[in-house]
């Protein structure tokens, strides 16, 4: 992780529909892996600026945001998105600012089309589109319909009955390719996640032979439930082949025999019309999902720009087992006047000595 002098003397800056919002002095954004939005919360004195006082905030229906942290005269977006809310105290001279990146327009957009014979590459380009979005979309050559070896020009939306929204269709359609998805700016990314790759950046708790510690708070945590054995088990039915079957996949911890911890944590998923291979797919990434749950820090240190959730850090100098890599799931971002740029990170991951059959 890139380290810098600038991060001890950050700015604030936040554009109002383009129109730098004065006298905003505080934020917190949300940055998630979730399938989710990241969210954000402004600060400001009201009236700071008569182009945006309360009149503009009483009036105004459509108004977009963009947070940025700045260092030396060099601003850098942290999220860009639309207000869900606004909330004044005119006494007390202040205005809060509440809202999601523009992940927000396609939940909020109810959807009852068919996007007959597409497959989940166009569908996510086809709705990218239409909210003004940039696709960043890795290609799939599956019509969506064959998902289920079903004639594959079926509406699509029969085959996700809770799918009212286009954010849930398009969350369904990764969930079928073993995709992730998530809006950065105005960007719509739909695509495979990275393969297991080397840490890309380190979290020190105490000085180690590799550097200085350079965290202020650790928060270590471990479901034993999950440092069992588990089985994840997905059963199906092939309604043209008029076939039931059972794919398994299972996390094994290396130990001793005859440990005391020979339980196993069993999770069963019922899913129609699977083939056998997408059947065993399914089963390996929910055990992939389970298991890295397992253990979970929680990390406050400075504030930087470097990381985001989908990337990978390394723990070191806690001196237990939980110095080990982990995936970054959310990184929530505080910038005020009084506690400067702080952040919060938590993450995940299996432990050690796991073998997935």
């Amino acid at each position: 992780m890139p380290s810098s002098d600038r991060v001890r003397t950050p700015r604030l800056r936040v554009l109002a529909n383009g129109a730098i919002l004065t006298d905003a002095f505080s934020a917190e954004v949300v940055s998630t892996n979730h399938y989710g939005a990241d969210r954000f919360r402004v600060r400001a004195v009201l009236n700071g600026d008569p182009t945006t006082g309360a009149a503009f905030w009483a009036a105004t229906d459509q108004i977009e945001l963009d947070v940025q942290v700045g260092f030396d005269g060099e601003f850098i977006s942290l999220v860009q998105g639309t207000l869900d809310s606004v909330s004044m105290d005119p006494v007390g001279g202040t205005i809060e600012l509440e809202g999601r990146d523009f992940t927000a327009s396609l939940i909020e957009a109810r959807t009852h089309e068919s996007f007959t014979n597409q497959t989940a590459s166009e569908i996510a380009n086809v709705l990218a589109e239409r909210h003004r979005l940039v696709g960043d979309v890795q290609m799939t050559t599956t019509p969506v319909g064959r998902y289920w070896q079903i004639e594959h020009d079926r509406i699509t939306l029969d085959q996700f009955s809770r799918a009212t929204t286009e954010w849930d269709l398009l969350v369904g359609l990764a969930a079928r390719e073993g995709f992730n998805i998530w809006v950065s700016g105005r960007t719509l990314h739909f695509r495979a996640p990275n393969a297991t790759v080397p840490a890309e950046a380190v979290l020190r708790a105490a000085r180690t032979m590799n550097g200085p510690a350079n965290i202020a708070a650790l928060h270590l945590r471990r479901a034993l439930t999950l440092a069992r054995d588990i089985e994840v088990v997905v059963k199906s039915w092939n309604s043209r082949a008029g076939q039931s079957f059972t794919e398994t996949a299972r996390a094994t911890r290396l130990r001793k025999h005859g440990s005391e911890f020979d339980a196993v944590q069993r999770y069963s998923f019922i899913v129609p019309d699977l083939l056998p291979d997408a059947a065993l797919q399914l089963a390996q990434r929910k055990l992939a999902e389970l298991s890295r749950h397992e253990r979970v820090i929680n990390v406050e240190m400075p504030g930087e720009l470097f990381l985001d959730p989908r990337m990978t850090c390394s723990l070191e100098g806690s001196g237990t087992a939980f110095d080990q890599d982990y995936w970054i799931d959310e990184i929530i971002r505080s910038i005020d006047e009084r506690d400067g740029f702080r952040q919060f990170i938590t993450a995940r991951n299996i432990s050690p000595g796991m073998v997935v059959n």
